[in-house]
């Protein structure tokens, strides 16, 4: 029985042991609802809760520990000579040995059994069902197949008799339990509270695993280049030496540092003032009507996916000021040269830029319509004009949020990765000149990861630091955000 039907059964047993748990309390209610502690529907969400729950847990842990376990039965009856070869050899023979498996789930029983012992004609079979292997199956690989397929299917009859009596014992238990004075509100309200503080700790739980994940990895980089040379360097050239060396490649952040800060830079001197007067038009000057149009047409860039702003810089922007560029030269100068690249960090500024303006016009424009009204009335009372107001009573007052507004936005700025890809290139230099090429840090942690490589030489691991480096700075400027946000309510709520 598969997982889906598995769950739909567990919603079906839930149901009825919510429906009969609540007919039931109602029956020994006797139509005076003073009878009982709880209203019926809590008694029927307690049945439900016992019903589905604990069967529930189960059903996770199970399919998360027992391929585990499976695949570890399956490796121990490898040969001797399989298991002394290295661990990435032994996972190809078990990838072969599972594809197998899934091929021999296609086949009839007289199909399997007329090419069991001939792996050519099995490797033949199973390509016909649209299942290729990358080389003929080995005899052992074939009689592990087998057990594989036969540990599966007891695993997955064993989980399914364990789930559903689980489901029907806790439904059981619970309707037992149903009595006039039983207090099924509160068992139902503290469940639903640790489920409150389970999700809630989900957003922590997954920053401390990316953290520990990434550390982990950084720690093994560290202890082969020097940290030193990693957050000082000024050099990025992450290949190996040459065959006769010793010594692995530069990993200087320096370069990519700067190329991330500078590129942000740039997008946000583009996107800064536009969404920032964006805001104040929609907040102060726009008609209900031309704000209930203007701002979700405005909020449209933001659903854009960045890989569509990569294209429209790759094919659009940096072509537009290339030959722009060209033309500029040549009526200074007569000389028709391109000093603005296609790739530069100019054409990824202004297209992260673009894609940036709703972050800050929206979040700009909820904190400036949170200004108190008092504020607005009293400086024109006293003879302000609206643009006075605007500039000496409004924006002041708002400052506090706007300002971790635009953290938060460079922040999402420092992040991006497929514009900069295509707009500015990877080249990992240090230069101030925004006419020219440069990378950034998320850049060179894709170039570094792809591929298929093995997490073992510094040019793999190099990107975990990378990562932990971009995170630290990410996080540094969300938390200075939070806290400018925060003081600003508490000024003005």
């Amino acid at each position: 029985m598969s997982t889906s039907v598995i769950l739909l059964c567990l919603v079906v047993i839930g149901a009825v042991a919510y429906l009969v748990a609540r007919g039931r309390a109602a029956a020994l209610a006797g139509g005076r609802s003073s009878a009982l502690h709880s209203r019926p529907a809590y008694y029927g969400a307690y049945a439900a809760i016992w019903a589905v729950l604990p069967a529930l847990i189960v059903l996770c842990v199970w399919l998360s520990v027992s391929p585990g376990i499976i695949q570890s039965s399956v490796r121990g009856t490898f040969p001797a000579d399989v298991k002394a070869e290295a661990a990435v050899e032994q996972d190809l023979s078990y990838s072969m040995v599972a594809t197998v498996a899934r091929g021999l789930t296609m086949l009839t029983s007289d199909e399997a059994a007329a090419v069991a012992n001939d792996p050519a004609a099995l490797q033949a079979k199973l390509s016909e069902k649209g299942v290729p292997l990358a080389g003929q199956p080995q005899p052992y690989m074939v009689e592990a197949a087998k057990k594989l397929n036969a540990m599966s299917l007891t695993s997955r009859l064993a989980m399914t008799a364990v789930v559903f009596v689980l489901a029907v014992a806790g439904a059981f238990y619970a309707l037992r339990a149903i009595a006039p004075r039983f207090r099924a509100r509160n068992r139902v309200e503290r469940v639903m509270l640790w489920g409150l503080l389970l999700a809630s700790s989900i957003a922590i739980l997954t920053t401390v695993g990316i953290v520990l994940s990434m550390l982990s990895e950084a720690t093994r980089f560290f202890a082969v280049v020097p940290a030193g040379d990693f957050f000082f360097g000024t050099v990025w050239d992450p290949r190996f030496a040459g065959a006769g060396g010793s010594s692995f490649g530069q990993f200087g952040l320096i370069p990519l540092l700067l190329g991330t800060l500078y590129i942000g830079l740039v997008a946000m001197l583009v996107a800064v003032p536009v969404g920032l007067f964006a805001a104040i038009y929609m907040a102060e000057y726009a008609s209900p009507k031309v704000r209930g149009i203007s701002k979700p047409l405005l909020e449209v860039l933001a659903g854009i996916p960045t890989i569509v702003y990569g294209f429209f810089a790759l094919v659009t922007v940096g072509p537009f000021l290339r030959d722009f560029s060209a033309q500029i030269s040549g009526l200074l100068s007569g000389s028709y040269t391109n000093f603005i690249q296609a790739q530069s960090v100019l054409t990824a500024g202004i297209v992260m830029g673009i894609m940036l303006i709703p972050y800050v016009s929206s979040l700009s424009d909820d904190i400036i319509t949170a200004v108190p009204r008092a504020l607005r009335d009293g400086s024109l009372g006293l003879g302000a004009t609206r643009s006075e107001t605007i500039k000496k009573v409004v924006l002041p007052a708002a400052l506090p949020g706007i300002v971790g507004a635009l953290l938060m936005t460079a922040s999402r700025a420092i992040g991006e990765t497929m514009i900069v890809v295509l707009a500015a290139g990877v080249a990992a230099r240090i230069q101030i000149n925004p006419f020219e090429p440069m990378t950034t840090v998320t850049v060179k942690i894709v170039n570094q990861l792809t591929g298929d490589l093995e997490f073992t030489s510094p040019q793999t691991l190099v990107a975990f630091a990378l990562g932990i480096t971009l995170f630290c700075i990410t996080l540094c400027l969300n938390i200075y955000a939070l806290y400018i946000v925060r003081k600003y309510r508490e000024q003005y709520e």
